[in-house]
């Protein structure tokens, strides 16, 4: 048995974050074999150390924990998406990978997971649920993940929980859904086992009806009520940067709620990433609106560490894992070093360390199977005598991602729509992993574009690709860019392209680093918004517009699904005399 009289590092002179009491104490802190052996708050140097560092009174505080996040979101590798923010205090996520199997499929997921293997920390995984969601009959995807999928990916390691279960309301009903086999099979065996939820529209019995099934955790949008009834139902609730609002954070501190619920992403496009920060930058978000920074802290290590069965991890205590965090301010969360085990992987003052090019091992570079489109392809063609008829269509929401279904009565002329004498915008989601190259038209209003189009191969969660415009010729020179860069996003205005960002990985992507796919994904973001979308995450709620587990109205390459019917419908319906 090894001496625990010597240490292998002192970090003196630090204030230390106890999550147990939820406020500071100054201390020494030792470390030996990657676990904490002792916070010496006495400071009488009882214990001797091979290494000292002078932490010249800065605040200690845990490693962050993120337990609900995309890393395809940052549109970046995961071994690139974790060398950059290791300085944004991270030392454990839990990423679920469902962008990417729902173009490659567990194989997607495999090399996910060999990728993440190369993080200065931990990168642990959550087996995607919903592949795709709302089934073929609904959507095409490339990938699809059975039951059998999801028992096999349970016993990977790095593995650590089911992902968010998405087809909510299908769940609470009698269903053969692989999603409810696996649990199933898995919940009575091992009832702690984490099975994340999402379920924005639920409540009263339905709520129930979802919780008893076992899915303990939600992490979607919701007004107070909403709120107020997961948390009194028991349902750890994880708030990401559009719940951590006013309301939201005097309602959860006014009630003491802080053991049951943490702080998590969800979705961070790359420039937010790079400009404003990870799960650091929504608890500053929450001190910002009157939160202490102590219990911002404790719901950012301690309570997702729990949820996710990581005893070993989460406070500053005697044999658990030495990951902390140095802060030169506790209320901005000024970092100025992150630790992984007792070993630093950020410092401040030095530069990270990047590869010239980052990859995923694999096929993945050739998932974009579509046929370049041609003007014919943009003429919506309605059989029948010259008349007007009733258009579905898209109301985008400019302060949440939820479409609502509204009616637009447009001319048919020579069996063919006159869209563009309404105030919509054509929408179209086309089919790219091969299978039928099969095109679906819809339409949106509200905060769309003024004028060009926008493209785009990465748009959740089945990932095919759509292109939204105002004028047709843009809309096709978008497109087209889109499938000859083999994915990405681009905006056009006056038949020029006017920005881009390649997602050759998967149509998901970049080969590069956070910064350099942050900085030519900022160009697409300002061009988009030039042209008119207005919206608080503009670009994200583009890609959003195919997404099936979001009310009320969608469009895959099938065409518009009522999502909450389960039902297809059509494009328009004939005006009754």
């Amino acid at each position: 048995m090894k001496s625990l009289d010597r240490a292998d590092l002192c970090i003196r002179n630090v204030k230390v974050f106890n999550s147990f009491f939820r406020r500071f104490h100054q201390a020494d802190v030792y470390v030996k074999d990657g676990l904490f052996l002792y916070i010496d708050q006495k400071r009488n140097g009882e214990i001797s150390a091979e290494q000292e560092i002078d932490g010249q009174d800065r605040y200690m505080i845990p490693g962050l924990i993120d337990i609900h996040m995309h890393i395809e979101s940052s549109m970046v590798t995961p071994e690139a998406f974790c060398r950059f923010t290791a300085g944004k205090g991270l030392t454990t996520i839990v990423s679920e990978p469902h962008e990417i199997a729902n173009v490659c499929g567990k194989q997607g997921v495999r090399a996910m997971i060999r990728s993440g293997s190369k993080s200065p920390y931990d990168c642990y995984y959550a087996i995607p649920s919903n592949v795709p969601i709302m089934g073929r009959d609904y959507e095409t995807s490339g990938g699809t993940i059975t039951c059998e999928d999801m028992l096999e990916l349970k016993e990977e390691e790095g593995i650590l929980c089911l992902g968010e279960v998405m087809n909510f309301r299908e769940i609470i009903e009698e269903n053969d859904s692989e999603v409810g086999k696996f649990i199933d099979i898995v919940h009575p065996k091992e009832p702690f086992y984490p099975l994340e939820g999402h379920c924005p529209a639920l409540v009263d019995s339905d709520l129930a009806k979802f919780l008893y099934r076992g899915i303990q955790s939600d992490h979607c949008t919701h007004d107070l009520e909403e709120l107020k009834q997961r948390f009194e139902n028991g349902m750890f609730m994880q708030l990401q940067d559009v719940m951590v609002t006013e309301e939201v954070i005097r309602f959860v501190c006014e009630n003491n709620l802080y053991e049951y619920f943490c702080f998590v992403t969800d979705d961070v496009l790359p420039d937010i990433l790079y400009r404003k920060g990870h799960v650091d930058a929504v608890m500053r978000k929450a001190i910002a609106l009157g939160m202490r920074a102590e219990e911002a802290i404790y719901c950012t290590t301690y309570t997702p560490a729990r949820r996710m069965n990581l005893t070993d991890r989460g406070v500053i205590a005697p044999g658990r894992l030495a990951d902390f965090v140095l802060l030169d301010d506790l209320n901005s969360l000024k970092i100025s070093s992150t630790y992984k085990k007792g070993s630093c992987i950020y410092n401040r003052e030095q530069p990270i360390q990047e590869e010239k090019e980052y990859g995923l091992e694999g096929w993945f570079e050739d998932t974009v199977h579509s046929r370049r489109l041609v003007p014919e392809d943009f003429r919506i063609r309605v059989e029948g005598e010259d008349r007007s008829v009733r258009v579905r269509v898209m109301k985008i929401d400019p302060n949440n991602n939820r479409t609502n279904e509204v009616f637009v009565e447009m001319q048919v002329r020579n069996h063919e729509l006159l869209w563009k004498q309404s105030d919509c915008r054509l929408v179209m989601v086309i089919e790219r992993h091969g299978r039928d190259n099969h095109i679906a038209y819809g339409f949106s209003c509200g905060s769309d574009l003024k004028k060009g189009a926008c493209a785009s191969s990465y748009s959740h969660d089945s990932h095919n690709l759509i292109v939204l415009g105002k004028d047709e010729e843009d809309m096709r020179i978008a497109i087209n860019r889109v499938i000859d860069m083999h994915g990405g996003i681009c905006t056009a205005v006056d038949g020029a392209i006017t920005s881009e960002v390649a997602l050759p990985i998967a149509g998901l992507l970049s080969k590069k680093s956070v910064k350099e796919c942050a900085l030519e994904f900022e160009k697409v973001r300002k061009a988009f918004d030039v042209q008119g979308y207005e919206h608080f995450n503009s670009i994200m709620n583009f890609c959003l517009l195919s997404l099936t587990c979001i009310p009320v109205l969608k469009l895959t390459d099938r065409g518009y699904l009522n999502t909450e019917t389960f039902r297809l419908e059509k494009l328009y319906e004939e005006i009754k005399n």
